[in-house]
Formats: C-alpha cells, structure tokens, sequence
C-alpha cells in the first residue's frame, strides 16, 4: 500500500510539473501596459482557452498531491 501510494506522488508531482511548464506568462511587461484595449477583447473567452484549463488542472493536480502527501504522512 505503502508503495503505491509512493508511486503515485511521484507520477503526480512529474504531472503537475509537466502542467506548470506548458503553462504561458503571464506578466506582458510594457507591451501589456500600453496595448490594454486588445487584453479586453481577448478576456471574454479566457475561461475555453488552454491556459484556463492548464491553470484548473494545476489546482486539481496540486490538490491530490497535497491528499497524497498527507497519506504518506499518516502511513
């Protein structure tokens, strides 16, 4: 039981870095603080993008780990 709990911390941990690394910035810097008007009109379908869901899945993914490691603790 140990064991496979183990395994799957370790599978989750490599999942959720995967996740944080396909993820895109998000500072725009200068760029961004001029070209506001164009944010605005990109905004209104931000949750169907990809970011949105990368940014769901690395709560959810974060939040198993977090049940798993205090599994692990409590074994």
């Amino acid at each position: 039981m140990y064991m496979a709990v183990v395994i799957l911390q370790v599978l989750c941990g490599l999942f959720v870095i995967g996740i944080v690394l396909f993820q895109s910035g998000k500072s725009a810097g200068l760029s961004g603080a001029i070209g506001g008007v164009a944010d605005s009109f990109l905004s209104k379908n931000k949750s169907k993008s990809i970011d949105a869901k990368l940014a769901r899945a690395t709560k959810w993914v974060g939040a198993v780990f977090i049940v798993l490691t205090l599994v692990l603790n409590m074994l």
